[in-house]
């Protein structure tokens, strides 16, 4: 007879439906602990899971109120993980590509609110929005912040609690507040990219860290 696999745990678990996702690929696996925020109506596929993504307990879907915005739209590609506590705003558009890793306590946010002008209450002035991409392939640290109108390139690295005010490169890597390019991926730089020979020698995403900040 052959031994049975030994039980995993942890992970979340296989689901056919979820109330407020419109459409759920193959294989999804979504936590009970997973959360939405919509309302009103509109036509169409507004929240859409890819086939085999993986969303962890305490992650926060928000579209807001779809019949005034156009816009929201929350599209996870497939074999994309997204671990847990994470707050994904879809009000201005939110597009995670195919297996992209984002990690514990990631915020992505596309939507915020007008502070110039109008009213003197930021509670009283109109919302403003601007949709993210996330490109396939892509490594977003824990922790990180995202903000609206930022596109994330294919098979880019963003660090650990960083701050992303500004488009990031296919495979570049990304790290601080705000994020600035630290260098790309070995074997992915583009043609005339020259970096400094701290940054050469290491191999994880940790020590190009550590080297960088020895290095300021």
């Amino acid at each position: 007879m052959s031994a049975e696999a030994p039980p995993v745990f942890g992970l979340p678990p296989v689901v056919d439906t979820v109330g407020g996702i419109d459409q759920l690929g193959r294989d999804c696996r979504v936590s009970p602990g997973v959360t939405l925020l919509r309302h009103g109506s509109r036509s169409g596929c507004l929240i859409r899971l890819g086939d085999g993504v993986s969303l962890f307990d305490h992650n926060r879907l928000v579209v807001g109120d779809v019949s005034i915005n156009t816009d929201a739209c929350i599209e996870i590609g497939d074999r994309s993980i997204v671990n847990v506590g994470g707050y994904l705003s879809g009000e201005g558009g939110l597009r995670i590509g195919k297996e992209v890793l984002i990690g514990p306590h990631v915020r992505i946010f596309s939507a915020g609110h007008a502070i110039h002008g109008g009213e003197a209450s930021i509670y009283l002035n109109p919302l403003t929005y601007a949709g993210v991409d996330i490109g396939d392939g892509a490594w977003i640290g824990g922790g990180a912040t995202i903000l609206p109108g930022v596109t994330i390139g294919r098979g880019a690295v963003v660090g650990a609690g960083s701050i992303v005010t500004e488009d990031v490169p296919d495979f570049a890597i990304a790290v601080g507040n705000p994020a600035r390019l630290l260098r790309y991926r070995q074997h992915h730089a583009p043609a005339g990219w020259q970096e400094s020979a701290a940054m050469a020698a290491p191999t994880s995403l940790w020590q190009h860290l550590s080297a960088w900040w020895k290095g300021r």
